[in-house]
């Protein structure tokens, strides 16, 4: 594909690689910050020391706080704005003269008043003609690092995702094109939670056992969910579903699993989301699946339990004891046939 004008909404560590990535691609690329002495100081830096340190950002990646010039001429805008601040961020976006025609969303998450998934929030904004997802085990210290990995560009509009799978995709990021937005990002939310548990699970010490029991049980839940809301089922076990989901469980990078580890330890959710530089979407996001879960009639035990450990300060061993001794269940009951 030829060299286009790509805008990256959001300097976190996500948004940062995929600029350094899609620049190595021979695209033009600007970096915008929400803030003007943050985006000054990347600018003189060259280097997102908060998010993402010892990367070098080259001088033709243009970082700004300006939303309206780093929009200016893009065919394309990548979203990683949180989905906590998504709402409140793209509409500051859009009133600042911003204006964006085709989307694609890296955020993952719930918004927790509306239940919106990300990509829905972006399109009640901008109104764009085209919005996709970009998903996968993908952290982005490996991928500024120049090592592989595999994700998944969704959307309704299948020439669209394959326009953005091409527009990513080089010899160490392979993407594939997938025609399921929803899936794709019920699954990016729910793994966050999963990874929670599983970062409490190792904390704790109960074990490699206990832990493939967790992500196995953990990926039931996206089953159900996902598939009482339309999902399609391939997705659960690809890269957006299973592959994700294993990534964020044991990766020390994985900013959920580190809020499991630090509860696990014994700390208060205040004081580890007060040490963290970076939002754990997970957090937020567990009160929005169990709402969305509890509206759909779902089941989702280890959800419920990792929101209680976090919001009600239910010991894990307690909580893993109410797991433990549910009442009795053949495995596949609950899942689709």
């Amino acid at each position: 594909m030829a060299a286009l004008k790509t805008a990256v909404l959001g300097d976190g560590g996500w948004g940062t690689a995929l600029a350094l990535l899609l620049f190595e691609n021979g695209h033009d690329v600007a970096l915008w910050s929400a803030f003007s002495d943050y985006a000054a100081e990347m600018a003189v830096s060259r280097e997102n020391r908060r998010f993402l340190p010892g990367r070098p950002i080259p001088r033709e990646v243009l970082i700004t706080s300006d939303a309206a010039e780093a929009l200016e001429g893009a065919w394309l805008a990548v979203v990683a704005i949180p989905t906590e601040y998504m709402r409140e961020t793209t509409k500051r976006i859009s009133q600042s003269g911003g204006t964006v025609d085709r989307a694609v969303s890296v955020a993952k998450g719930l918004e927790r008043e509306t239940l919106a998934r990300p990509s829905e929030i972006i399109e009640e904004v901008f109104s764009p003609l085209s919005t996709a997802v970009l998903a996968g085990p993908s952290h982005a210290e490996e991928v500024a690092a120049g090592l592989p990995a595999s994700l998944v560009a969704a959307s309704d509009d299948v020439d669209f995702a394959r326009e953005v799978q091409e527009v990513f995709s080089n010899h160490r990021f392979r993407v594939y094109a997938n025609d399921d937005p929803l899936g794709v990002e019920l699954c990016g939310a729910v793994k966050n939670i999963i990874a929670i548990a599983a970062g409490i699970s190792d904390a704790v010490g109960f074990g490699d056992n206990a832990k493939s029991a967790l992500l196995t049980r953990g990926l039931v839940e996206i089953v159900r969910l996902g598939s009482i809301l339309g999902a399609k089922p391939e997705t659960f076990y690809g890269l957006a579903g299973i592959g994700d989901l294993i990534t964020t469980s044991v990766s020390p990078h994985g900013r959920n699993r580190r809020v499991g580890m630090e509860i696990g330890a014994g700390h208060s959710l205040s004081e580890v989301l007060e040490g963290m530089s970076q939002v754990a979407e997970g957090v937020p996001t567990t009160r929005a699946v169990l709402d969305l879960a509890a509206r759909n009639g779902v089941e989702m035990p280890i959800t419920a339990e990792v929101a209680a450990i976090l919001f009600e300060d239910k010991e894990p061993r307690e909580a893993l004891a109410d797991l433990m001794m549910r009442s009795l269940k053949d495995e596949s009951q609950g899942l689709p046939l």
